[in-house]
């Protein structure tokens, strides 16, 4: 249940985070914006990690950069996969990847999720 919930708050600050407030980032409805979330979510645990292993030596000289460009190169990829989710260039998703972890961490605050 907590996973189910997990999405769609992941899936809804997508959404919000979309429409309102990253410009340059389309969304057609709130299904495709939880699908969205999903493939983000599965591309980071998979190439994402892959990546990370291969430039740790970089991500470590620039204290975690690096990890935060391949999450904005995730919602790229995700971008071109996805009809109905659309990200105009790499600066947009950079707000958006950032929007979306500040509108994450309000929702975990006001429900009061904890990390396990």
């Amino acid at each position: 249940m907590r996973l189910i919930i997990e999405i769609l708050l992941t899936g809804l600050a997508v959404f919000l985070g979309a429409r309102y407030l990253a410009p340059g980032v389309n969304v057609d409805s709130f299904g495709t914006a939880v699908l969205a979330a999903i493939l983000i979510a599965l591309a980071n645990a998979t190439i994402g990690f892959i990546l990370r292993l291969l430039t740790f030596p970089i991500n470590f000289l620039t204290f975690g950069l690096m990890s935060f460009v391949i999450s904005v190169l995730m919602i790229l990829l995700v971008s071109h996969w996805l009809t109905g989710f659309h990200v105009d260039n790499f600066l947009h998703a950079a707000v958006f990847a950032i929007i979306v972890a500040l509108i994450k961490a309000i929702f975990e605050a006001i429900a009061g999720v904890e990390k396990a």
